[in-house]
């Protein structure tokens, strides 16, 4: 059974961090390409940052140069450090693991989600 399990949410002042983390199970992590999305209020799911495999990271140009995402494969988790936050960084969070079964099939497992909180 595949499980994403977020962690690390809260309340934070603006221009505050947080760190978020999603620990992975029943998936082989090291194959998965892993992303955090964030859905604000009244607004559609974003990407917000995503690390592959390989390493190569992606950022949104919102969170670029405040928003580090990293990897421990050894502990199939994903880490988002989340400095200088604004309000607009309030929503809550999601971290969904990607890959391609063997027939090329493509395979997405969602998180829970953790609230994050900025106060202004």
């Amino acid at each position: 059974q595949v499980q994403l399990v977020e962690s690390g949410g809260g309340l934070v002042q603006a221009g505050g961090s947080l760190r978020l983390s999603c620990a992975a199970s029943g998936i082989i992590f090291v194959m998965q390409d892993m992303n955090w999305y964030r859905q604000a209020p009244g607004k559609q799911r974003e990407l917000v940052a995503f690390i592959a495999k390989s390493g190569g990271t992606y950022y949104a140009d919102s969170v670029k140069g405040r928003f580090t995402i990293s990897r421990d494969n050894a502990k199939s988790t994903v880490y988002l450090q989340m400095d200088s936050l604004k309000p607009d960084d309030t929503g809550v969070y999601y971290c969904s693991a990607e890959s391609v079964d063997p027939w090329s099939k493509r395979l997405e497992y969602w998180g829970q989600g953790t609230r994050v909180t900025v106060s202004s």
